[in-house]
């Protein structure tokens, strides 16, 4: 939590503070977030499962004696029973949030064609429902929901809360009747004031002894939520006491309500013996995690090769780009004069500056996952060191790729020396130079607030990386209060390296070269000759120095980059407000809230000039209109999204376009609108 924001009160969970099990607290409490954040690559069901195995997909030791209280007959049967729908759990939710139809497509995303918008949203509800939680708290998922969907997902929840004792606490915006019949409680909240907590069956009743009525047609949740707003007016009748009207007149006089006082007795109540001794077995015995490390390393290695190789688009622009660089690169400086050492550095500088740039393309990915990181962070799903370890590990195959491909191109055609060992070092520390500097803008992705100041930092990074790397400034030019920064950048570990892999092979190494004996005229063999005129050094053993510290920078960022996502956390709010506060005085209180019997005498009529039309009326009309994608799972078939859509919308009116999500209707308004640029589009609109 940021050092600017405090929290007062009490919370506890069955008699145990919060604090005392922060830690381990998401394996009780479960929290679906408004926001839906999710992998796009990944399909619905993959993205279930993954949440099933990192909570767990086997049952609960304490979940197991809880049902072992039978005959061993009975135990065994609802034991076998109970593990196997634990183990098909996956399946129960898709079943259960409507998306069988949809388990196999990816999630996609605003540049990835993917399930809609509701579909989305209840595969955030469906992600947290996994590790058997005793407490679920739900916020806003109703948002882009039909009607029927919004139902049928609250009377599940309702339904698991009876059934399995479970505690489900969901935050909804505008409720309709049906759903609201459906809890048995409610808190009505407004301005941070808690204006009524109690029975649902009570609240009507409750607001009618203030002076407010729900007339008869009104929706109850439209008329609780216009209560300690300008609207209340319309339910104000005649009462001898003075109706509340602000937000905290209602919470004072919740506070000397009769409901919170009987709720304070229970709260105040000692509690009870089966709640305190599950509280002392279960809640201070459970680990933080399911999985163990190992476990959940792997799982999250296996995660992050299928969202980055199941990437093609990425993956065929990074080697494509790769392999015309390499050709580039070899064209230009094609079987190189080494006494040209100035040519051959510039090879070897150009070499690392471009595995290290390329790796800054990285930065939109890291700031797109870490969202979903602070996501499956905060619900225990993972570590942050196996998230860190997984990632970075799944970018070796990439890398090592991308090292051959270009190196194999740069040091054959470019003209270094051709032996076997001397292109295996070239190669080795282009591929550490490559991982070292994808940590390095991970590290800086970790501890960035977001995008619009990780990028520029990067660069800025690369800037000063790039003068110190000791080609562009050379070393002895450095002045002694900077050289500090050329003995930290990683480029400058593996220039030197390769410089001097190149100019101390047996074939530079030597005293006459090309007719000039270098140790003669200067006393040195003719690699070190041309090292020195660039001010390096000139010992063999910084290859092996330049390889470690390559290694060593690597994983120093992957263990800053593990501290930084475990305690530095840039979630954004979910509501900012940003109007001025109006200064409230005493005036507003001495006022009665106007009835709903306005007077006509303050009501003047206004005649309006006729005027002509500015803009020319259109009519829309679309026929037989159908809309086709290719199969993921079979590119020679396609899919039929929209299936031979007949309409029309005249000027003057306004039409609905009504459907269950998933129905085609942000598809449609796409194609009517032109803004698809894929598939295939048949059919007339006009």
């Amino acid at each position: 939590m940021a050092k600017n924001i405090t929290v007062e009160g009490d919370i506890s969970f069955n008699n145990v503070q919060r604090e005392t099990i922060l830690h381990r607290l998401p394996q009780f409490v479960a929290y679906v977030n408004q926001r839906d954040k999710h992998f796009p690559m990944l399909t619905v069901k993959e993205t279930l499962e993954f949440a099933h195995k990192f909570c767990g997909n086997t049952l609960p030791k304490d979940n197991q004696e809880q049902l072992s209280h039978g005959s061993a007959q009975e135990n065994q049967e609802v034991l076998e029973a109970t593990k196997a729908l634990f183990a098909h759990y996956p399946d129960v939710i898709l079943q259960q949030l409507g998306l069988k139809n949809c388990q196999d497509t990816i999630v996609g995303d605003t540049m990835t064609r993917g399930i809609s918008g509701g579909e989305r949203k209840r595969v955030t509800t469906g992600e947290m429902e996994f590790g058997m939680k005793y407490v679920t708290l739900m916020d806003e998922i109703s948002t882009g929901l039909d009607s029927a969907a919004t139902y049928d997902i609250i009377s599940t929840q309702r339904s698991i809360a009876h059934k399995l004792h479970k505690n489900v606490v969901i935050a909804l915006l505008q409720p309709s009747p049906e759903v609201f019949s459906l809890f048995d409680n409610v808190m009505i909240l407004n301005e941070g004031e808690l204006m009524y907590h109690g029975p649902c069956s009570h609240v009507e009743s409750y607001f009618e002894e203030l002076g407010f009525q729900c007339p008869p047609g009104r929706d109850i949740a439209d008329y609780l939520l216009d209560l300690g707003t300008s609207e209340q007016y319309r339910y104000q009748v005649h009462h001898p006491i003075k109706q509340p009207r602000s937000s905290s007149e209602f919470a004072d006089a919740f506070r000397r309500s009769s409901i919170h006082q009987d709720m304070l007795r229970v709260l105040e109540a000692p509690h009870g013996q089966e709640l305190l001794r599950c509280a002392s077995e279960n809640m201070k015995t459970t680990p933080d995690f399911s999985q163990s490390f190992v476990e959940s390393t792997l799982t999250l290695l296996r995660r992050q090769l299928m969202i980055t190789y199941r990437n093609k688009p990425f993956i065929t622009g990074r080697l494509l780009m790769i392999s015309v660089m390499g050709l580039l690169y070899c064209t230009i400086f094609y079987d190189f004069d080494p006494t040209q050492v100035s040519v051959v550095l510039g090879v070897v500088f150009s070499a690392v500056m471009f595995v290290s740039m390329g790796q800054s393309s990285q930065i939109a990915t890291y700031m797109a996952d870490r969202e979903i990181f602070y996501k499956q962070r905060g619900a225990n799903f993972f570590r942050t060191a196996s998230y860190v370890l997984a990632n970075s590990a799944s970018q070796i195959p990439l890398a090592l790729g991308e090292t051959v491909i270009f190196g194999a191109l740069v040091y054959f055609l470019c003209g270094f020396e051709a032996e076997f060992s001397l292109f295996l070092i070239f190669e080795i520390v282009l591929f550490l130079t490559n991982l070292a500097m994808g940590m390095w803008f991970f590290f800086l992705c970790s501890i960035g607030p977001n995008a619009n100041i990780v990028t520029p930092l990067g660069m800025c990074s690369i800037l000063v990386f790039v003068i110190f790397a000791g080609f562009i400034v050379t070393t002895d030019q450095i002045p002694d209060y900077l050289i500090w920064a050329h003995w930290i950048s990683p480029m400058s570990w593996s220039v030197k390296a390769l410089s001097i892999n190149q100019y101390r092979s047996s074939n530079m190494d030597v005293c006459v070269y090309d007719g000039v004996d270098y140790c003669a005229n200067y006393g040195m063999t003719m690699g070190k000759y041309y090292l020195d005129l660039f001010g390096l050094d000139t010992e063999k053993y910084w290859v092996v120095y330049g390889i470690i510290y390559s290694a060593a920078i690597y994983v120093v960022f992957m263990f800053l980059s593990c501290l930084g996502l475990e305690y530095l956390r840039y979630e954004t709010p979910d509501n900012v407000d940003v109007s001025e506060k109006i200064i409230e005085d005493g005036a507003y209180t001495m006022m009665e809230t106007p009835k709903n019997n306005r007077s006509t005498e303050d009501e003047y009529v206004v005649e309006l000039q006729p005027h002509e039309k500015n803009f020319v009326p259109v009519t829309m009309a679309f026929q037989d209109l159908h809309y086709f994608v290719p199969d993921p799972h079979n590119p020679k078939e396609s899919l039929e999204l929209l299936k031979g859509i007949n309409g029309f919308a005249t000027p003057g009116s306004m039409t609905a376009l009504m459907g269950s999500s998933g129905a085609g209707k942000t598809t449609l308004m796409d194609v009517i609108a032109g803004r698809k640029t894929g598939g295939k589009i048949t059919g007339k609109s006009s």
